[in-house]
């Protein structure tokens, strides 16, 4: 009895302290890996391992559907969507591109990349159907993608070179969460990782003018720095990630920045939870609140990212998005999770 009353005074005391009451939900099951969720048609759509890709109702987790995009044996890790269709591209060589219609989810893979260093990271289109897909850079060091205009249904291969950012040796991106690429307005950044953390922008306007911008996040080694952004406008931002082999360091991990990419101020440093794969800002917040999940556990913030409290110990979660403002879906090792978030 002694020890349950201490657990109940415990679990008060937390809710107290962090401000915030949770409830979760499992909405899905399976045996699939998933760091790429889109929100769509009241369900939360998912790319994940074995190639699956399917849905499943925010409302009702009984209505699913699951498809396999390929008889191959393809691990997606990103998934983006414009007005009409589904992307997404596994990693590994050849890359394939599918497209899924979102009328009769018929899929169709119309773009295959064989290029040495094929290996895409995320990709995400903005509000006016502007597509971005990154992969791991070039062996001579310079980024490679694929675009998709506005009206465009298959994409542009882009291999920038010449005056364009060159990436350092054993500098890349991760494939974390589908979440190192940020897009507000006509602005574009993209996280990298390893040796290097840093921050490249572009806009819409000009695609071939690129900038490169240093960051005092952890870095140095091949899994060390920034595995996930968010722009809340085109100014102030956020970047989370860490070590994800050492998953309790928690130095240099989360850096905020006021000028739109082109210096950052580490927030939070020995005092948050450790490594974390995917951040996002809370709707109808005004910038003010921010989620952040990790392998151990999910965090919050209520100060635009200065400080941070752990609001669940829920293992296994890479990634996560926002359905409203009090409600978000997380994903990741067998599992879709709804959390109900009041305050």
């Amino acid at each position: 009895m002694k020890k349950m009353i201490r657990l109940f005074v415990i679990l008060v005391g937390a809710n107290f302290l962090f401000g915030q009451k949770v409830e979760i939900q499992t909405l899905l099951k399976d045996n699939i890996s998933i760091r790429a969720l889109q929100i769509y048609d009241g369900k939360v759509w998912y790319a994940g391992t074995h190639s699956k890709f399917g849905f499943v109702s925010i409302k009702d987790s009984a209505d699913k559907k699951q498809i396999k995009l390929s008889a191959k044996n393809l691990q997606f890790r990103t998934l983006a969507q414009n007005d009409t269709d589904f992307y997404t591209i596994n990693i590994d060589i050849p890359a394939y591109v599918f497209r899924i219609d979102k009328k009769n989810l018929k899929a169709q893979m119309i773009y295959e990349d064989e290029f040495e260093s094929a290996f895409y990271d995320a990709f995400i289109f903005d509000d006016h159907n502007r597509g971005l897909a990154i992969s791991d850079p070039t062996p001579t060091g310079f980024l490679n993608a694929l675009i998709f205009k506005k009206t465009q249904k298959h994409p542009t291969k882009v291999i920038l070179k010449d005056d364009q950012p060159f990436y350092f040796e054993k500098e890349a991106h991760f494939a974390a969460s589908n979440s190192n690429i940020a897009m507000r307005g006509n602005t574009v950044w993209i996280a990298s990782g390893g040796t290097h953390a840093r921050i490249f922008r572009f806009s819409w306007n000009n695609p071939k003018k690129w900038s490169e911008f240093k960051t005092p996040f952890i870095q140095g080694t091949s899994s060390q720095g920034i595995y996930s952004i968010d722009f809340f406008n085109e100014k102030f931002g956020v970047a989370v990630g860490g070590d994800y082999t050492q998953q309790a360091e928690n130095s240099n991990n989360i850096a905020t920045t006021n000028d739109g990419g082109e210096t950052w101020q580490i927030q939070a440093s020995e005092k948050n939870g450790g490594y974390k794969t995917c951040v996002k800002f809370r709707p109808k917040s005004n910038g003010k609140d921010l989620i952040a999940v990790g392998d151990q556990q999910i965090e919050f913030s209520e100060d635009y990212g200065k400080t941070w409290k752990i609001i669940s110990d829920e293992k296994g979660l890479y990634v996560c998005e926002w359905i409203d403002e009090n409600t978000l879906v997380f994903a990741g090792k067998n599992r879709i999770i709804k959390m109900n978030l009041k305050l």
